[in-house]
Order: structure tokens, then C-alpha cells, then sequence
């Protein structure tokens, strides 16, 4: 009886002195996890963006097409990929606030301004090849295929977030996963990353992913099937139209794409 009280006591000892956060239930600190992703990502948007576009009264940097000033697509290109990091911060701050019901009807919207966003995006891409506004050394025609990968990537996320949305577990990451499809066009603007190519500055994007899958190991002890498969999915994304990018199939498309757009 005495060893069975020492090892009780024991035992308990143990589980007294491990974190709190090891014996929370799973989903305890989504709510943070979530609205802190949305906030870091936003922060991430704005540097990135601030010298060409929230701050270009202050920096007066030139577009990569050595303009001085924005097109009217650039700029509601712009202002709709904003609408979306908003958008983001006030979806996870409703769940975090327990406010479902308004959190699925500004869902509504947010489907709509994917919608638009993925059009606008494409456009955008097609006419920045037309003009040769890439990044200096890239190939216009070949480059074209980072920012339509980018539209695939985020449209067919959102499109799979909205298909389960009543699916909670696999919704939210689907949508954190759209967020990071796109993110690397502001990693790409981080001061010193451009010039080191495609694979830095997505690298720096899925830091986020890793960041994300991290977090379902250490608070559920498995990583969601949604993080396999959509980030799987994402991180080879990369590679795979990099190297189609340089096939004369995927030359004979944007040729096609920046003669019907650009």
C-alpha cells in the first residue's frame, strides 16, 4: 500500500510540474494561434509592401517597369489583396469572440473577393509580362508562371475552405493555407530577397506552414490531414512550375495569355 501511495504521489508530482499546455484540450489556444497568424502575415504584408505601395508617398520607389507611378489595375490590385489581410484579421478575431454567425456571413464576401482577387491577379501577372515588369535577369514569359501558380494555388484553396466550411478543423487551415499561397509576393519585397530568386522567397513564405504544422504537433500531437495534403500540395507547387516554366508548352501559353491580356 505504501509503494502505491509513493507511486501515485509520484505520478502526480509529475503531472503537476509539466505545462499547463500539455494537459489543455486540443483546440484550447486556436484562437490565439489563429488571430496571432493573422496578425504576423499582415505585419509581413506591410513591410514588404510598404516602400511600393502603403508607404510609396514616403519611399517614391519606381514599379519594376521603372514607372513612377501605379496603373489603375495596380492599384486595385492592391487594394483587393488588402481587403484580404483585413479581412483575415476580422474573420479570426469573430471566432476568437465566439461571433459565428457574423463570421459566416462576412465568409460570404470573402469568397466573392477571392473571386475577384484571383481574376485581378492573373490579369495583373499577364500584363506585367507584357511589359517586361519582372524581376531584374528573370524572363518575363517563364516568370509568368510564379504569379498564376500563386492565383491557382490561393483559388483552389479557398474553393476547397468554402466546399468544408462546416468541416471546422480542416476549414480554418485551408483558409490560413490560401493566405500563405500568396504571401510570397511580400517575402519576395523583403529588403535583399528579390534578387535571390523564387525558392528564397517562397521559403520564407512556408515558414508559415512550418510554423502551423508545429503547432499541431505540439497542441494535438498530429498534423491535420489538410496540412499534408494542401501543404504538400503548396510546397510542390513550387519546383513543379519552375520547371514547367521553362518548356516551350508553357511558352506557347503565356505567348498565348500575354497576346489575348497583356
Amino acid at each position: 500500500m505504501l509503494a502505491l501511495s509513493l507511486g501515485r504521489s509520484q505520478m502526480a508530482t509529475v503531472a503537476t510540474s509539466q505545462p499547463k499546455w500539455q494537459h489543455a484540450p486540443a483546440g484550447a489556444y486556436d484562437r490565439i494561434f489563429y488571430s496571432g497568424m493573422a496578425v504576423a502575415m499582415a505585419a509581413t504584408v506591410f513591410v514588404g509592401f510598404a516602400p511600393t505601395f502603403y508607404l510609396r508617398f514616403y519611399f517614391h520607389a519606381p514599379t519594376p517597369s521603372g514607372a513612377t507611378s501605379l496603373t489603375r489595375l495596380a492599384q486595385l490590385h492592391g487594394a483587393l489583396f488588402s481587403s484580404w489581410v483585413v479581412l483575415f484579421i476580422v474573420q479570426t478575431s469573430l471566432v476568437a469572440k465566439h461571433n459565428v454567425a457574423m463570421h459566416r456571413r462576412l465568409g460570404i464576401a470573402g469568397v466573392l473577393v477571392a473571386a475577384v482577387m484571383t481574376v485581378v491577379g492573373a490579369i495583373t501577372g499577364i500584363k506585367a509580362a507584357a511589359r517586361g515588369a519582372v524581376p531584374p535577369g528573370a524572363d518575363p514569359l517563364g516568370f509568368l508562371a510564379i504569379p498564376l501558380g500563386d492565383m491557382l494555388m490561393f483559388s483552389i484553396f479557398v474553393a476547397s475552405a468554402f466546399f468544408w466550411r462546416r468541416k471546422r478543423e480542416a476549414h480554418k487551415r485551408l483558409m490560413l493555407l490560401a493566405y500563405i499561397s500568396i504571401v510570397a509576393a511580400a517575402t519576395a519585397r523583403l529588403p535583399g530577397v528579390l534578387p535571390l530568386g523564387p525558392l528564397w522567397f517562397y521559403g520564407l513564405a512556408f515558414i508559415f506552414l512550418l510554423i502551423a504544422v508545429a503547432y499541431d504537433l505540439g497542441f494535438r500531437h498530429h498534423v491535420h490531414i489538410a496540412y499534408i495534403l494542401g501543404g504538400g500540395l503548396l510546397v510542390a507547387s513550387v519546383p513543379l512550375r519552375l520547371m514547367f516554366s521553362g518548356t516551350g508548352t508553357w511558352r506557347a501559353i503565356a505567348q498565348f495569355l500575354v497576346g489575348r491580356v497583356g
